[in-house]
């Protein structure tokens, strides 16, 4: 049964880039419904979100600056906010926070204490360890960020084939196994895309439409199973094509970190660096380009002005992309 989600967004954790905002929404409609949006701190420089909160039916708290304390008051708002939802709503059965500041963590404790699951979105810079910690699941917003530039359809645009088959795939990974029966593999595509059809890209059934993209683009499978349809995610192969060398490295890192700063994320954490490094090149280590751990290829990176070292304040390191 799908989850029903209070979705609570601080914008300028997520930075107010529409793409990242949607890329938070699809991955919270994959889990559940959304029943309830609200993001706080909205401005007129925010206004190319309109049409994606719109769309969604998401109200806005704007951002009232007076004194010193206008931060404080957001959060402020945002907490009663979903005390009142928690309280008064009982479809309402998970809590996506988007933002990782350690004072909401009392607010998880009571959420959870009243049987609630919590979902806490973050960018890695502003993520506090206690509020990663306290809450049911934790993201960082670099990993849920798709990492790609949306092409935008006009509404009621049919979906074409390889749209379809992202998205597919998109659902199977954030399933617990990797596997679905079709029709939930459906049910979760219409809540991404409510205008989706099979018949808008030719195909009679789902289960046709299913086939056909396994076999045109490989990336899961279907299987019967008596009188279910099963799709699977296929096992990625090792790339065949370019290997990550001491000649090349630097210019890897540097795209990779400009695709971190295209989407809006000016400081990263390193471990989501080398996770991303290691998606495209799963055969990386430190060792083939002649180095022995992960912080002497940042420092090499510094070196090569393509980013400095910092550290929060807890004393974790964090990348600041140039």
């Amino acid at each position: 049964m799908a989850a029903h989600f209070a979705l609570f967004a601080d914008l300028e954790n997520c930075g107010g880039k529409k793409s990242v905002l949607m890329d938070v929404i699809e991955r919270v409609k994959i889990r559940g419904d959304i029943l309830i949006g609200k993001v706080y701190g909205y401005t007129d420089s925010y206004s190319d979100l309109k049409e994606t909160l719109l769309s969604n039916t998401f109200a806005v708290v704007p951002s009232l600056r007076f004194g010193r304390n206008q931060k404080n008051s957001m959060d402020i708002q945002l907490v009663i906010d979903a005390l009142d939802v928690a309280y008064t709503n009982a479809m309402i059965d998970s809590f996506c926070i988007v933002s990782g500041d350690s004072d909401y963590v009392p607010l998880v404790g009571k959420l959870k204490s009243m049987g609630k699951f919590v979902l806490g979105i973050s960018r890695s810079e502003a993520a506090s360890g206690v509020f990663m910690n306290a809450c049911s699941e934790f993201q960082f917003l670099e990993s849920v960020s798709s990492g790609k530039e949306r092409v935008q359809s006009d509404v009621g645009e049919a979906l074409t084939l390889a749209e379809a088959n992202d998205l597919i795939v998109t659902i199977l990974q954030e399933s617990d196994s990797g596997e679905m029966l079709a029709s939930e593999v459906k049910s979760v595509l219409l809540r991404l895309r409510p205008n989706f059809s099979e018949k808008s890209v030719g195909f009679s059934t789902f289960g046709k439409l299913l086939a056909r993209l396994a076999q045109q683009f490989g990336a899961f499978c279907v299987e019967s199973d008596q009188y279910n349809l099963i799709v699977s995610l296929n096992q990625p192969h090792a790339q065949a094509g370019e290997q990550m060398t001491r000649e090349n490295y630097v210019r890897i890192f540097a795209r990779i970190l400009a695709e971190y700063k295209e989407d809006g994320f000016d400081r990263v954490n390193p471990s989501l660096l080398k996770s991303a490094v290691q998606a495209d090149y799963p055969d990386f280590t430190e060792r083939q380009i002649g180095l022995r751990r992960f912080s002497d290829v940042l420092r090499a990176l510094e070196r090569e002005r393509l980013l400095t070292l910092e550290t929060d304040e807890g004393g974790n390191m964090l990348v600041h992309i140039l």
